[in-house]
């Protein structure tokens, strides 16, 4: 287990202000859209409402467009974010733990050819639980244990918690499962701490096609970390960009290795959009 935190390596990190470009004004339907993703050799850029809403993924085009919506087999208890596969199968992430007290966390996998097809889809579940989870819930200043940001890599699924303890909500911890059929324990990596208040909850996460390159999203910024060795994401460098205004943002991808996507739910008159961030 590594602890990295923000302090140890402010030489290394860099600021870049700038924003980003709306592209599309998403449909009322995804009004509080929590995770997004591209596949491989595909145009679509899929997204899923979280909890409260109906077990569909959506297929748009960049213009915001519904081209494709599916029905999945499965309750959505708590939908955070989308990951994708070299292959092309799609993983729905079912970790939303407000209260930290969930027993019944799990990733839903979607295959390929499943994104083919219509109807209502069959998935592979598969389940977890965290190794330093004791307690459900915990004492209110070991509430580490939501989650709302992961990605696929070299055949792990690797979790971002977002942290609900006061004067700590910077921090996420970082865990990795096994990305198959069955029940897994998450085995706790590396922690990593930006600032402390509401709006520094971790998102979402994603990394890029070649693997060299890790976003994790907040309201008020992205990081953007590059150079770290194995799996411990968080022991290279990182660059943060910071957006012009707050919104409610919940969703990163990458559209190339230079641009993300990223959405924002609609709130308050405003959001509920589709961005594209050019990577400096």
């Amino acid at each position: 287990m590594y602890k990295f935190l923000l302090s140890v390596i402010l030489l290394t990190a860099s600021c870049n202000r700038d924003g980003a470009q709306v592209i599309a004004d998403l449909p009322k339907i995804l009004h509080e859209v929590s995770g997004t993703e591209t596949t491989p050799k595909s145009n679509l850029i899929w997204m899923l409402n979280d909890s409260g809403n109906a077990s569909k993924i959506y297929g748009l085009n960049r213009k915001g467009t519904i081209i494709k919506e599916l029905k999945i087999d499965a309750k959505n208890n708590d939908w955070e974010d989308l990951t994708s596969d070299k292959a092309g199968h799609l993983y729905i992430g079912d970790f939303g733990n407000n209260t930290n007290n969930r027993k019944n966390l799990s990733i839903l996998k979607v295959s390929a050819n499943a994104l083919k097809g219509s109807g209502k889809i069959d998935i592979e579940r598969i389940s977890f639980t965290y190794s330093n989870q004791k307690k459900f819930p915990p004492k209110k200043k070991k509430l580490h244990f939501d989650c709302e940001a992961f990605f696929h890599y070299n055949d792990s699924l690797y979790l971002f918690t977002k942290s609900r303890v006061k004067n700590d909500f910077g921090k996420t911890h970082l865990y990795k499962i096994p990305a198959k059929k069955g029940n897994h324990v998450a085995e706790l990596v590396s922690t990593f701490s930006s600032c402390n208040d509401l709006h520094c909850w971790v998102t979402s996460a994603d990394i890029s096609a070649s693997g060299k390159q890790v976003v994790l999203l907040t309201q008020k910024s992205f990081f953007v970390f590059t150079n770290f060795t194995s799996d411990n994401f968080f022991n290279g460098t990182f660059k943060q960009y910071d957006f012009k205004y707050e919104s409610q943002k919940e969703s990163i991808c990458f559209k190339d290795k230079n641009t993300v996507y990223i959405t924002d739910e609609k709130a308050h008159g405003e959001g509920g959009n589709l961005y594209e961030f050019k990577l400096k």
